[in-house]
């Protein structure tokens, strides 16, 4: 028992000397936020839940009743073949997804410009388990599409509206 107490302090010493931190809420510089993307978009989707859930800022349906919009300008998943077996086949691809966006006040000022974010992934790939492949090909595209929306979110705390004046 006595063990098991001096570890954890260990631990919780060890994690906050090196500056670790749970991620908590974030604080956003806009009360409102218009999300462009439209709401089909499973990006879309996880981005509005984060900002619900994350931080103190609105999300609203309407552009004009918000103090920055977000438009997502181009949204692109691709794979290009990384090497290939003895046959010819692909053995290894490399996943890319590209998001570009913008955020503005809707008045012509920009906060964010138009911005490229691109993350990748490498994925092998096997004939007899293609279905598997399959699975795990769309599991990194959804890990992916979250590292996204953090970075995302990062970027708009980022954000000094007032510096963005001129």
């Amino acid at each position: 028992m006595r063990r098991g107490l001096v570890a954890a302090v260990l631990v919780s010493v060890a994690l906050s000397a090196c500056g670790f931190t749970l991620r908590g809420s974030r604080s956003l510089p806009f009360t409102t936020i218009y999300l462009s993307a439209g709401g089909n978009s499973a990006l879309s989707a996880e981005l509005a839940r984060n900002i619900r859930v994350g931080t103190s800022t609105k999300v609203v349906p309407v552009r004009t009743d918000a103090a920055a919009v977000l438009d997502i300008l181009g949204e692109v998943r691709d794979r290009e073949i990384l090497s290939l077996n003895a046959q010819g086949r692909a053995r290894e691809y490399t996943l890319r997804y590209r998001l570009s966006f913008k955020v503005h006040d809707g008045k012509g000022r920009d906060f964010i410009p138009p911005t490229e974010i691109a993350v990748q992934r490498d994925i092998t790939f096997n004939d007899s388990e293609a279905l598997a492949k399959e699975s795990e090909e769309a599991m990194l595209y959804r890990d992916m599409q979250t590292d996204l929306v953090q970075q995302i979110l990062r970027r708009l705390a980022a954000v000094k509206p007032d510096a963005t004046q001129g």
